[in-house]
């Protein structure tokens, strides 16, 4: 049989893998984010990370109130757990002193922007901005560099992927919604992480949802009963050398 080549297809064929190879290593050298190859290339977060070990992290955004978040704290002490907490600057500096407390007890904080906009309708120098000015704020408190970003509402695209790793930022989602927002019951919260959590994962949580911190030690106490143990978002991720598949879920080169 003779097989007759396209020409068109094969430099077709030979461009997408340049261009694959250039983006890999693009990812790889900043350690910072991942290309997945769908049928565009594209720039995605962490949604999760392919652990072996029963790691997961639970994160709690901040952009409205506190009135909860003494209780939640106060979970993860007894718990002997250290959560990642994303805040946005105007939270920051309206209440300093929960900035200070979150710290001090041994959690991690992250920016969740400036001002909670849809991020992926700025353009590159307002993407700065809002995650210069947010980081400078909670650096401010607690002496300590932010290297991890979540968007607003879950909202991205490469623009805003690629600034942020420019700036040396992780971009970090979640696979577990807890829908805290939402007022569901703490029950009701507490079952959708514990039977959406799996190795790696990384749960969304809200410090000022209504029936959170009711939730956060059902929460605790049943995924640690399932052999789970808790990290920080920074201690879950891969920083360098990584990859990330259709899922967002981020995996160690090969």
């Amino acid at each position: 049989m003779v097989r007759v080549f396209n020409l068109k297809n094969v430099l077709s064929v030979i461009l997408t893998l340049a261009m694959l190879v250039v983006l890999s290593v693009s990812a790889f050298s900043t350690g910072a984010y991942a290309v997945f190859y769908g049928n565009t290339p594209r720039l995605v977060p962490v949604y999760s990370v392919d652990r072996q070990d029963k790691v997961v992290s639970i994160t709690f955004d901040c952009a409205w109130g506190t009135e909860y978040t003494d209780a939640i704290l106060n979970a993860l002490k007894v718990s002997n757990v250290r959560a990642t907490f994303f805040m946005v600057e105007f939270w920051t500096t309206k209440y300093p002193e929960f900035v200070k407390k979150i710290d001090e007890s041994g959690c991690e904080i992250g920016t969740h922007s400036s001002t909670h906009s849809y991020m992926s309708k700025l353009n590159a120098e307002e993407i700065k901005k809002e995650l210069t000015t947010s980081s400078e704020a909670i650096e401010s408190v607690t002496g300590k560099k932010v290297d991890l970003f979540r968007a607003p509402y879950g909202d991205y695209d490469d623009e805003l992927i690629k600034t942020a790793s420019e700036l040396g930022y992780y971009t970090i989602q979640w696979d577990v919604d807890s829908l805290d927002w939402k007022d569901l019951s703490a029950s009701d919260i507490a079952m959708r992480v514990i039977n959406g959590a799996k190795n790696g994962s990384i749960i969304l949580m809200h410090n000022n949802g209504l029936h959170t911190a009711e939730a956060v030690p059902i929460i605790l106490e049943t995924l640690k009963n399932r052999g789970y143990s808790f990290v920080p978002v920074g201690e879950l991720i891969y920083r360098e050398n990584y990859v990330i598949d259709g899922t967002g879920r981020q995996k160690a080169a090969q």
